[in-house]
């Protein structure tokens, strides 16, 4: 990590965690860069046999001081890739911190709505949700819809999360939430993150606000969902809220 303090300037930045995405990468990198408003990007690859991490650093050049890379020795989690990338944006005092996948099935466009939410609404944490309207999922085979649709009801109905899309992977953070949520006791890896995520957040007292998006399946490269993901989000919750019944959860700042 050698970029300074002093090289960066702006209030947004987006995470992008990657996994043999050269054939995404560039185009993500300049379609977020090509955005009316000006966000700032660090992609945490895991060690990509495929060379993304040389097609980032080669971009670097170009993009001085926006582009940003931590490589890291392994596939290690999609979870643990973005506490990663959560701990080194606090530490260069982003503002707005946003999780987005590299392959576009989120719309680099609807980061400027996500932000809206945030810096203009009164949301603490924006989610780009694929249920809030309908169901807005293009591309994805009819079981993968219903296995997603329901999975967010299930975790609805344990949890208590009012969240439509509770396993969503688009999101905008301030600052203070991730400053505030203990990121070391964060404990899932997979998709059950991102529902830990939103429910440590309702807990520690973040307004969560849904912002209805189209999301659209990978047309390059391979997905990368499995049983064991899956598995993961269905008996996570169940331990996520069992244990939250015994734990102090620290409190927004009012």
């Amino acid at each position: 990590m050698s970029d300074t303090l002093s090289t960066i300037t702006h209030d947004s930045i987006v995470l992008i965690p990657t996994y043999n995405e050269k054939e995404n990468i560039e185009n993500i990198i300049r379609a977020v860069f090509n955005l009316p408003e000006s966000f700032d990007i660090l992609v945490i690859d895991d060690n990509s046999p495929d060379g993304t991490a040389a097609i980032v650093k080669n971009l670097q050049q170009e993009f001085a001081g926006r582009l940003h890379i931590v490589e890291r020795k392994g596939k290690l989690g999609l979870g643990t890739a973005y506490i990663a990338g959560f701990k080194w944006a606090i530490e260069h005092s982003y503002d707005y911190i946003f999780e987005m996948d590299a392959d576009f099935s989120h719309n680099p466009e609807d980061l400027l709505r996500l932000k809206a939410a945030c810096r203009d609404n009164g949301a603490d944490v924006s989610i780009g949700s694929r249920y809030v309207s309908g169901v807005n999922v293009v591309n994805w085979p009819m079981g993968r819809v219903i296995m997603s649709y329901y999975a967010s009801k299930y975790v609805r109905f344990i949890t208590g999360l009012k969240i439509h899309d509770t396993t969503a992977g688009f999101v905008c953070y301030r600052r203070e939430v991730l400053e505030t949520i203990e990121l070391d006791k964060i404990r899932f890896k997979g998709y059950a993150f991102q529902i830990e995520m939103k429910f440590t957040a309702k807990m520690c007292g973040f307004n969560i606000q849904e912002v209805p998006i189209i999301f659209i399946n990978r047309v390059l490269g391979e997905s990368k969902m499995s049983g064991g993901i899956f598995s993961e989000a269905v008996f996570g919750v169940i331990r996520l809220k069992w244990g939250s019944l015994f734990r102090k959860y620290p409190q927004k700042k009012q």
